[in-house]
């Protein structure tokens, strides 16, 4: 069993964001800029963003955050993206996830101009990644492709088994593995809660990515030796052995999975900081109008 180090590919891929980012802000003559809407204060969200803001710092970007008390009405959450839509200072723009219930997160989403949607969310974005043609990639999968990308992890003809199918990570991940491409040209099927017997196809898979939101979901009679495990759960529980008072587990349960692997992401350590990474190129991608002018 190998890792699928988060860390340090992240680390390597912020050293090269970092000099790109230099040289666009000469081009542009300003810092690439982020900004970020988060309304209410949900931990797990508090801390997202905050690792958002944080890295886009390192790597040279400006980040603004804008907050909004849990009470906000949709329409002052939509009149504020409409004004961040039309400052042609602003390259990037995300709404972290989730929303108060009485707001419709996908009107909030779709409103965010689409040459700004650096999350990859907007239809225009997911349409356009479908038909393999120049795109924000949702931050996630992209996330996920990098890191297959940096440990050159054959994808060919392999069968990719995905876990979840959520908008944000299960269905463009199972769209970016089928495609024409590298990491892609798997054969994938999609699994979700509503699958019958999810373990007969977890079996079988050459690379399974688990997105389902659920702690130790993937136990070991469920993988086949030799898979590539990629492991997108964040499963936040109270702790009192963490500095931080919570522990995160990921949907595979790594201890009885990881022998078995020939690759496995850590929870901590793996997905999660390559989401950031997409994130970040993304916003870079906006800045320098490489994918819309």
């Amino acid at each position: 069993m190998q890792l699928l180090d988060g860390k340090k590919v992240s680390e390597k891929l912020k050293l090269a964001l970092a000099a790109e980012a230099a040289l666009v802000s000469q081009q542009i003559g300003r810092k690439p800029h982020l900004v970020a809407i988060l309304v209410g204060n949900d931990g797990g969200s508090e801390t997202y963003v905050a690792s958002k803001m944080k890295n886009c710092e390192a790597v040279g970007f400006r980040s603004t955050l804008i907050r909004f008390n849990e009470t906000v009405t949709e329409a002052e959450l939509l009149t504020q993206i409409e004004k961040l839509n039309s400052d042609g200072e602003v390259d990037g723009l995300i709404v972290q996830l989730p929303l108060p219930k009485h707001i419709n997160a996908e009107k909030v989403t779709d409103a965010i101009d689409y040459r700004k949607d650096v999350d990859g969310f907007h239809p225009i974005n997911l349409g356009r990644m479908q038909r393999n043609l120049p795109c924000f990639i949702p931050a996630t999968p992209y996330g996920i492709t990098l890191l297959l990308e940096e440990y050159a992890i054959e994808t060919a003809g392999k069968h990719c088994v995905v876990v979840g199918r959520s908008q944000i990570v299960g269905l463009p991940m199972s769209i970016l593995m089928a495609r024409n491409g590298q990491p892609g040209n798997c054969t994938v099927t999609l699994c979700h809660s509503k699958t019958a017997n999810i373990a007969e196809y977890t079996q079988k898979a050459d690379i399974l990515v688990v997105a389902i939101g659920k702690k130790n979901f993937i136990t070991a009679d469920m993988v086949k030796n030799g898979a590539v495990v990629i492991d997108v759960g964040m499963n936040r529980e109270a702790s009192e052995t963490t500095k931080s008072g919570y522990k995160l587990y990921g949907d595979v349960d790594f201890e009885q999975v990881a022998p078995k692997c020939s690759w496995i992401t850590p929870v901590p350590g793996g997905v999660g900081l390559l989401t950031i990474i997409g994130l970040l190129k993304n916003t870079l991608a906006a800045a320098n109008k490489s994918i819309y002018a």
